[in-house]
Parts: C-alpha cells; sequence; structure tokens
C-alpha cells in the first residue's frame, strides 16, 4: 500500500497499519509514515529529500498495539483526532504513550512539529533513533524541552565542562538520559562544582560512568550520605576516601542501603570499621541474596576470610574457600 506524502494519512487506515508493525518499516515507507502522520504541519511547505533527513525508521512494539490504548475505547471517544495522532507517534516510535503523557501533562498540547525538532536536534547531536525510546520513556519530559534554553546548554556543558568530545555525546546521554531534563545553572554545575572540591578529577569517568552522580541534588542526596558514614564513626576525610574508591555510595539509600547493611555488619558480624574504610564496595551487595548467605557459610564452616574475599569471589571461588581443611 502507498503511503501519499502530501496528505494525511486516516487515523483507523493506520491503526490498522499499527497491527502489523511488528518490525522495522522499510526506509521508504518509514519516511513516508514519519512525514504524512508524525510531523505532518498544517501548512504545506517542501521537505527535505529522504536522503537530507536525520534517519527515522519507526517501530511498535507488539505488546503495546495503539487500537488497545485505553485512550481509544468507546469511552473516550471525545479525544480529539490530534491527540490521537499524538498517541499513535509516540507508540510507532516505541514509547508508552499512557505513561509518557501522564509523566508529562505538557506532551497533551505540545505540536508535532516541535516533537519533531527535538527529535532532528538530537539526531545532530549523534544521538540514534533507536536511543529515542528508551530517552524519551525515562525522560518524557524532552519531549516538551526548548531546544535553545533546555537542551543546548546541557550540550555545552558536556562539551565546555566535562569535555566530552561531539562524538561521545551519545554514550553519555545513554548512560544518564536524565542529563537532557537537568538544569545545567541549577543542577549540573553546583554538584560538578561539589565533585571536584570532594576530589573527583577524573571528568572522563564522571561523564561515562558516574554522570548519575551530576543529577544529584548536593544539599538533599550527597551531603546527607556523607554525614551519614560520618555518623557512624567515619571521619570526614575517611569518608571522602571511601566516596572516592567506589562513587557508587552517593546513589545508595541511607534508609533502605546503608543502615540495615551496616546494622548487620556491626551486629551479626561483629565487623570493624577499618573493613569498611578498605573496602567501602561492601555497601554494594545485597544483604539478603549476598551478604548474609555467604556470612552464614563462613561462620557455618570456620574459616577465616577477608570481607572483600567473602563477598567479592564467585560462588565456585567461594565454595573453595569455605572446604573443609581450607586455610
Amino acid at each position: 500500500m502507498r503511503l501519499d506524502c502530501g496528505n494525511r494519512v486516516p487515523l483507523l487506515l493506520l491503526l490498522s497499519l499499527c497491527r502489523s508493525f511488528t518490525m522495522p518499516l522499510p526506509p521508504a515507507a518509514a519516511a513516508a509514515l514519519h512525514s504524512s502522520l508524525c510531523f505532518s504541519s498544517p501548512k504545506q511547505t517542501p521537505q527535505p529529500s529522504i536522503s537530507q533527513q536525520p534517519n527515522i525508521q519507526l517501530s511498535v512494539k507488539s505488546k503495546s498495539l495503539l487500537h488497545k490504548h485505553p485512550l481509544y475505547t468507546p469511552a473516550h471517544t471525545n479525544i480529539s483526532f490530534e491527540i490521537k495522532e499524538k498517541i499513535l507517534c509516540l507508540e510507532i516510535m516505541g514509547v508508552d504513550s499512557g505513561k509518557a503523557l501522564s509523566q508529562n501533562p505538557s506532551l497533551h498540547t505540545a505540536s508535532l512539529d516541535s516533537i519533531q525538532s527535538i527529535i532532528f536536534f538530537l539526531q545532530s547531536k549523534g544521538i540514534h533513533q533507536k536511543d529515542l525510546p528508551r530517552i524519551f520513556g525515562m525522560c518524557p519530559k524532552v519531549l516538551t524541552s526548548n531546544i535553545r534554553t533546555d537542551l543546548k546548554p546541557v550540550f555545552n556543558f558536556l562539551s565546555q565542562d566535562l569535555k566530552v568530545p561531539d562524538n561521545n555525546f551519545r554514550k553519555a546521554i545513554n548512560k544518564c538520559p536524565r542529563l537532557l531534563v537537568s538544569s545545567v545553572r541549577d543542577q549540573l554545575k553546583p554538584c560538578l562544582f561539589y565533585l571536584q572540591r570532594l576530589g573527583f578529577e577524573d571528568l572522563e569517568a564522571l561523564a561515562y560512568q558516574d554522570p548519575v552522580l551530576l543529577v544529584s541534588n548536593v544539599q538533599n542526596t550527597l551531603i546527607p550520605k556523607l554525614k551519614y558514614l560520618e555518623s557512624i564513626g567515619f571521619s570526614r576525610d575517611e569518608a571522602v576516601a571511601m566516596v572516592l574508591r567506589c562513587p557508587a555510595l552517593f546513589t545508595f539509600s541511607v534508609e533502605n542501603n546503608f543502615k540495615p547493611k551496616f546494622d548487620y555488619f556491626a551486629e551479626e558480624m561483629k565487623g570493624k570499621l577499618t573493613e569498611l574504610k578498605g573496602f567501602p564496595q561492601y555497601f554494594a551487595f545485597s544483604l539478603d541474596k549476598r551478604i548474609k548467605p555467604r556470612h552464614v557459610e563462613v561462620v557455618q564452616s570456620g574459616v577465616k576470610i577477608p570481607l572483600r574475599l567473602m563477598l567479592k569471589s564467585t560462588d565456585e571461588e567461594f565454595g573453595e574457600m569455605i572446604r573443609p581443611g581450607a586455610g
């Protein structure tokens, strides 16, 4: 069936087509569908040739076919064509439209042309079309961002402050899509300044391994983690050394991670702070699936094993360490 790029395709026809979109469309069909539905403008203006446009290859997840979407039930017959068209566009891109619309109400009034502009801008920065469903799924707010005041400053921050080369923007954004919805002035720069004051000097690690630290709140997230480590007996310098050694400590919940694991370490394992200072990665292991069962086995075996070896060793290595007669 030929899609006429000069006119909008009737919605019911597109709904029937959606039922068969279980794999990426051929490039020509994808481009035609893209220009005729998802990003059509009321004014018919000349469009660049397909070869000049970024590659937008649309696909739909079979489990989220649009004809099953609650907005298409008889009880929602008052939904406007524009909203239905927008939902279809999101679903074809692989984005859960219901989740996106609920988490970002501004999407109800956003134009498809503005969404198109955002997609083209992200692709101009090296983001691939296959990355978009995850990015938009995690951060629907990106779909209604202002390119000039919201998105461009983020890429300038990556380039100028983190020294990320243009060809590596995709790596940083895919690692932490929340960068795209974070204020450079109010969040990213203050976090970077605080982390650098603590001793985080490796900008490459911050950009590609731990960018989640940059989207944290200094006062409400980072500082309380250090305060907790100090409260259980570590000095300020020791606490800082621990987070530098294991940056993931800044991502753990005090109530759900630090406290129960430290309580078990102190009360059941009778451990010493020096062990945690040398192995802060202890807090990264599951209490119920790793720490408790291995500690119980160690106690039953009667073999003394350093904390690091007890948790980091493979099951086979651990079994060898606690077998009868092991030194």
